[in-house]
């Protein structure tokens, strides 16, 4: 089944006389990524050469895809904004809400009855508006975008950072909140700022342990975890071209660690065989037909210096496999120095578990490539000396893998099947631990490791790694082990060696699957009832929050200084917290417990100066609100890096936080405030974060005058009587000004759709 052909099919048909427009206008050749922007733009956008990095420009995408865990309050969101049904096609995905415990089996099952109340809802919802629903146990969102609904050239937003994951077939695939997302299935533009671009040049061949996962831990380490943000990093050069679009998946997935806005790669023959193997040959052939309109023109590789903002070139025949971690995705070690690491930093050498799959490598050639270490394992007698688990990407790709015994190689060693869903990846994971907050090590093929991210506990340092080194790691329980250069001790005290893996990139005998989890919308879904229990604690109808004042922004509290690395994670935690990402009021009991107060070096401990007393970052919050306080929050640099997760903007703006004021930020998370009618300021002047005291009253000048380009002011006035003064910055144009105003973005939307 091929979804949304005639949109291709119409797409295609207008897209090359889009792309010549351009060229014809700005005189030069494109890059891919301009080719596919230049074609989305929307009628609110005229075309003109945009100014990276600078120019704000409205685009119209071609579909939304939402998880369960932020399609709840996208979805309570698009509910309140006046329209009959979604103006592109849209998806949900259920995906987040699946514990891993024992097994796929007992876990979906457990699932199922706890979250049967969000299902139902999200169904319901789907069902009325128009929107595909992918029910429990069909996978996670993004290996099901790009089996079903990613196509070369195209342009999405989804509400998840790793939607990048698409530019695996070419797309240019992007994490948003669920604010932007209702702007796009309201049939409004959708608006970003014009991204720079990073181009990575790949020459030579993958071989041996090195995998495309390998690719990206390298450019993380290069780039860091803020060196994409803002811009788009498109891969090219012969290298990209040799590996497969799985692979190529699993590199974008991964550009959201590096803060990238998103990656892609240009239409090949890697595509076209991915497109066919999945059953869309008809999409393949169009592109076929048009494919110099769907990568990067030729002058732009041969040059890429004057092309692009920054360039970097990776060989691929001379990459190393890396192992990036702990706690951060950016701390990058080829394998050659990995022991060493672990031993000067006193890691614990002892490898307590190994977990493959995720969104980012549960493709079919990931599997085999680390099913043919788990065969080499039972082959030479070895057995598994960790834990050792397995989480599919969607069911066509378990019940394939199943029928080709990959599955069966992976038990045999001891290896547990998971659902098909995020599970660990996302702390959704029920861990067997002797002790919760003991020191260990694990190592997974994930994307994210920040601190406590996996298991709830902040002494377990997480490693990222590919499928086939996770799997080799697992064998040997032990970090300081190099499955390049090591030898092991099997069961009858004989050395052996793993031989480099051996992957598959497409199924021989095609995928197959009886059940893949769809189901269509009504066609008539007007008639359908979307119920909400008062009573529920895990769904709350939302009411809009109110126009900032400049009266609320004088002699504002300091919520919390936040000290150091400050995710989403540590804003909004997920883990047991996603049950309530429904509902607005009980999920805003996590805001900020994750982050450090920089006035204690304590977690969720903040002095509240009301009642004089240490409190919770909340229960501070609220008291506050109480009294009719507004609070403020300060923190470091790329405040909010991470997920897409718009409640780590919602939840402060529920609680009366008036403004986020930073020395720089993450991309969405810095949208999704501006978005909710927070003021998202940056320090004019980095020092000045040390100059705020604990006990200082806050105040944001200049509010009355809020206009594009022109900054506020801040006076800290002191508790011994002094104050200071200084300037902060901000981004806010003259259509996100109007957000503020409004009290929101989606307050806007409700006005210029005559809702009351």
């Amino acid at each position: 089944m091929i979804f949304d052909l005639k949109m291709i099919r119409e797409f295609y048909k207008n897209y090359p006389a889009s792309v010549d427009a351009a060229k014809a206008k700005f005189k030069r050749p494109l890059t891919l990524s301009e080719k596919i922007l230049f074609a989305h733009l929307h009628s609110d956008s005229p075309l003109a050469d945009y100014k990276r990095g600078s120019d704000y420009v409205f685009f119209q995408v071609d579909r939304v895809a939402m998880q369960d865990a932020t399609a709840q309050m996208a979805l309570l969101q698009f509910m309140t904004c006046g329209r009959k049904k979604v103006a592109v096609p849209s998806t949900v995905h259920c995906d987040h809400l699946i514990t891993a415990e024992v097994g796929a089996a007992k876990d979906m099952e457990a699932a199922l009855d706890k979250n049967k109340e969000v299902f139902d809802f999200l169904s319901s919802v789907s069902q009325k508006y128009g929107i595909g629903f992918w029910k429990p146990g069909a996978g996670i969102i993004h290996q099901i975008v790009l089996e079903n609904y990613a196509f070369p050239g195209g342009m999405m937003i989804g509400t998840d950072s790793h939607t990048v994951n698409a530019g695996g077939l070419g797309m240019v695939a992007i994490g948003v909140g669920g604010a932007d997302a209702v702007d796009a299935m309201s049939g409004m533009g959708w608006e970003l700022q014009m991204p720079k671009l990073i181009g990575v040049k790949l020459t030579g061949k993958l071989r041996g342990w090195s995998s495309p996962k390998d690719v990206i831990l390298a450019v993380a380490g290069i780039l860091t975890v803020k060196g994409g943000t803002g811009a788009i990093v498109e891969y090219f050069g012969p290298g990209a071209q040799s590996m497969s679009a799985t692979g190529k998946g699993t590199i974008c997935n991964m550009g959201a660690e590096i803060g990238a806005t998103t990656s892609t790669f240009g239409y090949d023959k890697s595509m076209a065989r991915y497109l066919r193997a999945t059953g869309r040959s008809k999409v393949a052939t169009m592109c076929n037909k048009i494919a110099p309109y769907l990568t990067g023109d030729p002058e732009c590789y041969e040059n890429p210096d004057k092309y692009f903002d920054q360039v970097i070139e990776i060989n691929l025949s001379k990459l190393e496999p890396h192992i990036n971690g702990p706690f951060t995705p950016d701390l990058a070690w080829p394998l050659s120095k990995f022991a060493a690491a672990v031993k000067k930093n006193k890691y614990p050498a002892k490898l307590e578990v190994g977990l493959i799959g995720s969104c980012t490598n549960s493709s079919y050639e990931d599997l085999t490539r680390a099913a043919s270490v788990a065969r080499q394992a039972k082959e030479k007698n070895l057995e598994v000396k960790s834990e050792f688990t397995i989480t599919p990407g969607s069911e066509q790709i378990r019940y394939t893998a199943d029928r080709d015994g990959l599955l069966n190689d992976f038990s045999e060693i001891g290896g547990v099947v998971l659902a098909n869903a995020c599970g660990p990846c996302i702390g959704q994971w029920s861990r067997h631990m002797d002790d919760a907050k003991r020191s260990n090590s694990i190592m997974t093929s994930f994307n994210r490791n920040f601190t406590s991210r996996n298991d709830g506990n902040p002494n377990t340092h997480a490693f990222v790694a590919s499928p086939e080194i996770v799997t080799a790691f697992a064998i040997a329980g032990d970090l300081t082990f190099n499955p390049k250069k090591s030898v092991l001790v099997n069961r009858n005290g004989e050395t052996v060696k793993l031989d480099p893996p051996k992957g598959i990139e497409l199924p021989k005998a095609g995928f197959a699957v009886e059940d893949a989890g769809y189901i269509a919308p009504a066609k008539r879904g007007g008639s359908v009832k979307v119920a909400v229990d008062k009573k529920s604690e895990r769904l709350q109808l939302l009411k809009p929050f109110t126009p900032i004042s400049s009266e609320e922004l004088q002699g504002m509290r300091i919520l919390i200084k936040a000290k150091g690395k400050c995710t989403t994670d540590h804003i909004s935690m997920a883990g047991p917290w996603l049950k309530y990402r429904g509902h607005l009021e009980n999920i805003s009991n996590n805001c900020l417990i994750g982050a450090t107060n920089a006035y204690n070096d304590e977690r969720n401990k903040v002095l509240n100066f009301e009642n004089g007393e240490y409190m919770e970052v909340p229960a501070s919050a609220r008291l506050y609100q109480k009294k009719g306080i507004g609070t403020v929050v300060f923190g470091e640099d790329n405040y909010g890096e991470g997920s897409s997760r718009e409640h780590a903007a919602m939840e402060p703006r529920f609680l009366g936080v008036k403004a986020v004021v930073v020395k720089s930020f993450a991309r969405i998370h810095q949208t999704n405030l501006k978005k909710q009618g927070m003021l998202a300021l940056t320090f004019a002047d980095p020092a000045d974060f040390d100059k705020i005291r604990q006990d200082d009253k806050v105040s944001i000048l200049g509010f009355d005058k809020f206009a594009p380009g022109k900054s506020l002011q801040i006076r800290l006035d002191h508790a011994d009587g002094s104050s200071d003064t200084f300037d902060v910055k901000h981004t806010y144009n003259a259509a996100q000004i109007e957000w503020v105003k409004a009290g929101s973005a989606l307050n806007k939307i409700r006005k210029d759709f005559g809702v009351k």
